[in-house]
Parts: structure tokens; sequence; C-alpha cells
């Protein structure tokens, strides 16, 4: 019959249609060999459209020691390109290179299109940390290649927006955000409505950062950069360089994607995943953004002017607790950087007309993220915090002409304890444009928290044995967190041993009572005590830093503890951040037959030793699964210090508690 017919029919076809949609959605769920996941962006160009790819390769110590740029060259040439597809390197920046290829001592250019590697000029050698080098590479760019679109890469150490990227390891100079800008601009001056550049991005760490997309704005469509220190493996060039190979039709913000999916597939591989990030930027959206942030420092600095002690320590709260990026502890380093989503979701209640205009500008910007487990919090782009209260990286900072004068006068404000005249000038309105920052000179003599009046504060034992200590309103706005400390002492051996620190307290923020939680335990790593440092306190885990000697080099191992398993995760191990606020992009992993040795802090107990010396404690060789857990300390006796921490970076102990455990039982004395 007719109608049964039709039935069928339909029928059919609705089943087709069924089968379609399966298969769509699986190819969004599925990868390809490199990583690259279906597109969310359309095609914005033609097929036969021209690209230029510059490769800005400052090998720095990641090929001097470990051959890491000679790595991704090679990666490079697994790409077949098309004739409309070519990648514009410049070399540099390295005492040694670990190919038959590049040459120390002269800045390399080469070419890498249809037909191979072809060297192109070595010129005379030039630091690559100087906004000159990189200018005569763009210059050198534009006068002897056309290309409907243009790629940036910058590939080296990278440090945020106070501390830059590429650092020439011969000269130890770095690029900073305004000679990136200087650079760009003398060569391609910069154009809102149709920039330069298809892309700029950052094969670095910790550069997806606000201040680096305004200083990018006018010159890229898009960025694409990590929040987070990149593990060594770093971007997969055969992964997004093929996918721009196969389909020169894409855009900027599909090319971003393919870098973000192939960068974590390749974290996967090497097993780097867990603390990774990766994040794309509509620079376009750069505008409005700058407006939220603006808005955002603009009413925390009259909040600071009205109320300087209870906002910055409820503002410095929320930055502790926000996902920051790099460490920021007193042994490993501090990167300075938060993430600016997080953060400002942490100030809601206390920037109620401006947070959340924030979190919307920034998720707004950011088009595309990949994370890992344990930086899942994070939306895609951080900002500049002053964790350490330096004056020396919070004046790099302020030099920059891409971050906010509203941040600058509310950070000098927490750093020299007194509103800048730029400050109160922008409150009243009266500031015309950006005027910059005067840094006073002299040194710091004034500091709004006076967190000396807490050094040596009494600890009370409540009726459960427990040590306490009880703060007043004031001597809450003083602070911005608190943290234990413990240490080993052994007066036979005439030493105390410092362990390290941890957020394990059982803290009232309300009624200002904060109790110690010493249970006996301490984490060992295959049986042996480590020092550990906090370096993160997030919802689900904590991560911390464990200094140590991984085959004789010093490192920091990356931990992280969860408390819905309430077990310890080892990441891998890195470098600190250095002296010029480099974060270190070489996460190893650890492997049997690892030699480690454990790095604590001590001095003598009868000395007049006025702080602590590094000392290594033990040597051992790990197997295949090495594990970090709490164990019992043993018999001992133990000091304990309640550490209570300012806004601006200082930091107070309380009395000392003495733990004595004999024969498992704990004896709390208190002075």
């Amino acid at each position: 019959m007719q109608w049964v017919r039709k039935i069928r029919q339909l029928a059919l076809l609705l089943m087709a249609i069924f089968a379609m949609i399966l298969l769509l959605a699986g190819c969004l769920d599925d990868e390809d060999d490199e990583g690259a996941k279906a597109p969310l962006f359309a095609n914005a160009y033609r097929a036969e459209d021209t690209w230029l790819v510059y490769w800005y390769l400052c090998g720095t110590d990641l090929e001097s020691e470990m051959g890491a740029a000679s790595a991704d060259l090679k990666e490079l040439q697994q790409v077949d390109l098309p004739a409309n597809v070519k990648v514009l390197i410049q070399t540099g920046g390295t005492e040694t290179w670990h190919n038959n290829t590049v040459d120390e001592g002269v800045i390399g250019r080469y070419l890498y299109d249809k037909d191979g590697l072809h060297e192109l000029e070595k010129a005379a050698d030039a630091d690559m940390g100087n906004k000159d080098t990189l200018a005569a590479f763009l210059r050198y760019g534009r006068d002897n290649f056309t290309a409907d679109h243009r790629v940036f890469v910058f590939w080296d150490h990278g440090g945020g927006s106070a501390a830059g990227v590429c650092k020439d390891e011969r000269t130890g100079n770095t690029l900073s955000l305004n000679d990136i800008r200087d650079a760009f601009t003398s060569v391609h001056p910069a154009v809102n409505d149709n920039p330069p550049f298809e892309l700029i991005g950052f094969d670095a760490c910790l550069m997806a950062a606000y201040d680096v997309a305004n200083t990018l704005q006018g010159i890229g469509r898009y960025m694409t950069a990590s929040e987070e220190l990149e593990p060594g493996n770093g971007w997969n060039y055969a992964g997004w360089v093929g996918a721009l190979a196969k389909n020169p039709a894409m855009g900027g913000a599909a090319l971003g994607q393919v870098i973000c999916d192939t960068y974590m597939k390749g974290c996967r591989d090497y097993g780097t995943e867990e603390a990774a990030t990766m994040s794309v930027v509509d620079l376009g959206k750069v505008p409005e953004l700058r407006t939220a942030y603006e808005a955002f420092g603009l009413e925390a600095l009259r909040q600071a002017r009205s109320n300087p002690y209870g906002f910055f320590a409820a503002f410095g709260r929320g930055a502790k607790q926000a996902e920051n990026y790099g460490g920021n502890t007193r042994y490993q380093g501090y990167a300075n950087m938060v993430d600016l989503g997080d953060f400002a979701k942490k100030a809601v209640k206390l920037l109620p007309n401006t947070a959340d205009q924030l979190v919307q500008a920034v998720n707004q910007a950011v088009i595309y993220k990949v994370q890992g487990d344990y930086r899942n919090k994070g939306q895609g782009l951080s900002g500049f915090y002053s964790y350490d209260g330096n004056a020396e990286t919070f004046a790099n900072y302020a030099a920059q002409q891409a971050a906010p004068l509203a941040q600058k006068c509310l950070y000098h404000y927490l750093i020299y304890g007194r509103m800048p005249k730029e400050g109160e000038a922008l409150l009243a309105g009266t500031v015309q444009g950006d005027t910059g920052l005067q840094i006073p000179q002299q040194k710091i003599q004034q500091k709004l928290f006076k967190v000396e009046t807490l050094e040596d504060i009494v600890v009370d034992v409540d009726a459960h044995g427990d040590s306490f200590v009880k703060l007043t309103k004031e001597q809450m706005n003083m602070l911005s967190s608190v943290h234990c400390q413990l240490v080993y002492m052994d007066a036979d051996e005439d030493i105390i041993l410092y362990l390290g620190s941890d957020a394990d307290i059982n803290a009232d923020w309300e009624r200002g009572i904060f109790k110690d939680n010493f249970q006996g335990t301490w984490p060992m790593l295959d049986g042996h005590p480590v020092y550990v440092e906090i370096t993160a306190e997030e919802d689900g885990y904590n991560i911390y830093s464990v200094p140590i000697k991984l085959n004789g080099v010093e490192c920091n191992l990356q931990v992280t503890y969860t408390f819905a398993d309430k077990k310890y995760h080892i990441i891998g191990a890195r470098k600190g951040i250095d002296n010029q606020g480099m974060g270190d992009r070489n996460l190893i992993r650890l492997k049997a037959g690892d030699q480690i040795t454990t790095l604590h802090y001590g001095m003598t107990i009868s000395g007049d030793d006025e702080d602590f010396t590094q000392v290594e404690v033990d040597t051992f060789t790990i197997g295949d699964q090495p594990t970090l857990a709490e164990e019992n300390m043993g018999d001992g006796v133990y000091g304990y210090c309640f550490e209570f921490m300012t806004p601006a970076g200082d930091s107070a102990l309380s009395k000392l508690v003495q733990f004595t455990i004999k024969d498992g039982q704990i004896v709390t004395v208190v002075e």
C-alpha cells in the first residue's frame, strides 16, 4: 500500500540521517595520527592562498643541553609542504647546535618548502634577546617573500608579563613585551582591521597573558600560547604545520586549535599532560577585554584607597586560591602570573561591579583552550599578580606599555605602601591616556603590613591537645594565607632540619582561629623524608614542589595531592624560575634507575646561623614506580610554627610548638 511504502521510505531516511549524526559525532571526538581534532572553525581563505611561517628559533640552553631545537627542526622536516606554504627560520641564541645544518656564532636563515630545507644566508652573529635582531628577521621576511597570510612563532623560554620571552644563552638578554611591540611595528605598522599576521604563537612558557595579547593587538588576528610552564616536548611541528599543509584554506582560529590539539596529544604521548595548558586568543576581542580589565583594576584601586588593609588581605587570598602558574614559591621562584578568569571569580564579592564582566570578557577573547587535569580551573589567559612583592620584578612589569595603569598603581600601593600620584589622578579622572608610572628609586621604607607584629605570637593548646593561635580582626587584615612549617630537631647531632611548609591546618577564617593538624606523618619518596613546599591550593587538590637532585642536577619535583583518593601523584621534575623570571620548559618524567638525592635546609642548634643552608640528606635509586606517600616519621622531636603571609609576600612565624613522638604517641608542648 502507498502509505506503507511512504513510512518505509521515511524510516530509511531517518536511519540515514541518524547514521550521519553518529558519524559526525564520532568525528568530533576522533583525532588523526598527529592529534588534530575535527575543526571547530570554518575555513577562512582559499586553498591556493600562500602562507609564510616565521620561526624565531632562539636555541638557548634548551638546545645546548638537550638538543630540543634540533629535535623540533627535525620534526618539521617530516612534513611535505605544498608550493603555497613556506617556513622561514632564523637560528641563534645558543652556545651549541646539535645538528649538522645550523652553525654557532652566526645568525642562520633557512627556508623549508616543498623541496626541503635550504640555507638562505649566514648573517653576522647577533643577540636573539635584542629587539633589533627580531626586527631584522621581520624585515628580511617582508623584503624577500610575499604571502597572503603570515604566522610568527617564538621558540625558547618564556616568563610572562614581566620577564618576556627568548633568552639568548650567550648574553642573558630577553625580549620584553615593549621590545616585541617596537620590533613588529617598526616593520609592519599595526592595523586593527587588517593585522599583518594571521597568528602569533609562543612555543615558550607562561606567555598566554593579557599583557602579551594587548601587546599584539593590531599586529596579529590570533595568539596561541600557554599559561603554564610548557613541558620539554613543546609544540608538535609535524602536527600543526602538517595540518596547514593539508588545508591552506584554514584561518588563524582553526590553526590555533590544531596547535592546541596536537600539542596536547604530544604531551599525552610523553606523559606530560597533567599540568599542560594552551589557548587561542582572538586579538580582535582585546579592546573589550582591555576595558573590562582596566575597570576591574580601577575598582580594586578605589577599594584599596578606602580600606587598604582589609582589601589587600581579601584580594591576596583570592590570588592565592586562584590557579597560578610557574610555581610561585620561595625556593622554586616566582612567575607572578595568575589566571584572570579564576582570579576574577574569586573576587566577585570583593569587586561586584567589574569581576563578572572581566570573566565574560576573558571567555569571549579565549576561543579555544586545552588543559590537563591539574590545570583545569583556568580560563585561558593570565595576568600579573605580585605574589612575592619583589620591587625589581614589579618595575619590569610596570615598564611594559601593554600593562594597565590601574594595575600598575594597585601593585605599587601594595609593594611600596602608598598610593602613587598617578593612581590618585586615575581615580580623579584627570589622566589623559596612559602616562606610565614612575617607580621610586630609593629602597622601600614604608610597608602597609607590619607582619613583624605577628612574629613569635603566642601559641596555646586546647583540651584535645591541639596547638592553635587566635588572631584579632586587625591581625587577620594583614594576611593572605596561613601555612604551617615543620622542622626536625636532634640535639645529639646538633642540627635543625627544615622539612617544609603545608596548608594542612584547621583554619577558621571567620573567627581567626588556626589549629595544627599534625598527625606524626610527612611525605616520603620511596620511604625517604623530603622537603615539601606548597605551591597551589585548589578545590580538589594541592600542588607541591620538592627540591631534589635528579641524576646530579638540582631541580624541583612537581607533585599533586588529590583529596578524592588522598594520594600524592608525581608529575615530573624541572628546574625553577631563573633570576630573570624565565620558566624552565624541560619537564622530566622519572624513570627506573634514576638517582635521587633529597635536598633539605638545615642549621646547627648551638651555632649562630641566621638562615638555613641547603643540605643533601639521602641518595638512592628509584624503581619502576616511585611513590610519594604520607608515612610515620618515627620517634623524635619536631618543631612546628604557624607561618603568616601578607599580600606583599612578607611572612612571620609564631612561637615554636614542640611535638615529641615516642612509641607512636605525640606530646605537645608550647612555650
